[in-house]
């Protein structure tokens, strides 16, 4: 089994994201939209498994009001380029962005055709239709750009960046690539598209269109997954199965890789895992899950935490929570947003209670300061939790960093 580590500029990118979206409502403008019609591929993203466009990305900016020339974006633009560049340094990058390039210039065409019906019909239909083609020609020339750099730095001539080649007669594959990178490709077609109705409210633009499938009228919020106890079960005793041969045959490096890879699926079958494993006399491989789980992406940090506290093991959520307060403050405060968003307000304070024990007065400042009217009376609350001096010491940390 090999385990792969993702690279530091996915890991940033991914960090940056999530802090992004933290600061957006999950069931409005085009983050509810996304949210809504590709859950998994939007956490991909959030996890640093997954690139999104950068159309996307700006779609997520325009929700916060960020237009493009803002710090926040530059520095989101930059961190994208870094993500995109050490992604294709991969060795098969020519060979997927060959085929991604393909899929979305045929897309691309596509959308044209649709939006030639359209053209006598205004309205919601024909504005999403101009939206798919704006965005797919946006993506034809990301990939292509970085097809280039990729084929360019090998030695091979560029692909040439022709126009969309005509739509295909013939139906799309059955099987297509699924997840944030490819979800334009699931939009619909035929007589569907007459009932797309309007876009995002407060969209100045149409830009970054939807993951798979006509919006719905209003912001539809992201469904909650559903656990299947069986599925989960099965999971988690076929990973003891295989932990138990791994550690017998010594392969220690891989058993390690295998509770990484635990941490990928669905964050409500970790607690199931962790009974499977305890049954099992493996509590220690639940505690190295646990110390990995504090490095993963704010986002699905709090995720990992909600399952936990959710499924009635506020230990091992609390144990997570302290383990992650050694994070960048910017990190920290993504997780806090969105497990706020989630209802897990009590999960939140014991993130706060234990960053005010481990981290310095002057850090839980700079932790105030990114979201002041939320972070602040919360750190205050958790100092005076912890001690009168915690909390005298945040007061003046407080004062002396000033107004945010």
């Amino acid at each position: 089994m090999t385990v792969h580590q993702l690279p530091v500029e996915l890991v940033a990118f991914a960090g940056w994201l999530s802090e992004l979206a933290g600061r957006l409502r999950p069931g409005e403008g085009w983050y509810g939209v996304f949210a809504a019609r590709d859950p998994e591929g939007l956490r991909a993203c959030f996890d640093g498994t997954e690139l999104p466009p950068w159309d996307v990305v700006a779609s997520l900016l325009q929700d916060l009001g960020e237009p493009p020339g803002t710090p926040r974006a530059v520095r989101g633009r930059a961190l994208h380029e870094a993500a995109a560049a050490a992604h294709d340094r991969a060795p098969d990058a020519a060979e997927t962005l060959t085929a991604r390039h393909r899929l979305t210039r045929q897309e691309a065409a596509e959308a044209e055709t649709r939006l030639r019906h359209l053209a006598a019909t205004p309205g919601p239909a024909l504005a999403w239709a101009r939206d798919d083609l704006t965005r797919a020609r946006a993506r034809v020339a990301e990939l292509g750009a970085r097809l280039a750099r990729v084929e360019g730095a090998g030695g091979a001539s560029a692909a040439p960046l022709a126009a969309p080649a005509p739509a295909p007669s013939a139906p799309p594959p059955k099987r297509r690539p699924r997840g944030a990178r490819y979800a334009w490709l699931d939009a619909p077609e035929g007589p569907a598209q007459a009932a797309v109705p309007d876009l995002p409210v407060g969209a100045a633009a149409p830009r970054g269109a939807r993951f798979g499938g006509a919006p719905a009228a209003e912001p539809v919020p992201a469904p909650a997954p559903v656990v299947d106890p069986g599925q989960a079960a099965r999971a988690a005793g076929n990973a003891v199965y295989a932990l138990r041969r791994l550690r017998a045959q010594g392969r220690g490096g891989d058993a390690h890789g295998l509770l990484c890879e635990a941490l990928a699926g669905p964050p409500a079958w970790l607690p199931v895992l962790a009974a499977e494993l305890h049954r099992a006399g493996l509590a220690a491989d639940w505690a190295t899950l646990l110390w990995e789980a504090a490095s993963l992406p704010p986002a699905r940090l709090a995720a990992v935490a909600g399952a936990l506290a959710d499924a009635g093991r506020p230990q091992d959520c609390d144990q997570l929570l302290r383990q992650g307060v050694a994070r960048p403050v910017e990190e920290l405060a993504g997780a806090c947003a969105v497990l706020f968003a989630e209802g897990h307000e009590p999960e939140a304070r014991a993130l706060l209670t234990a960053f005010v024990r481990a981290r310095t007065p002057e850090d839980a400042a700079r932790l105030a300061a990114l979201d002041p009217a939320t972070l602040t009376p919360r750190l205050l609350a958790a100092a005076r939790a912890v001690s009168p001096s915690h909390a005298r010491d945040l007061l003046h940390a407080l004062r002396v960093a000033g107004p945010a």
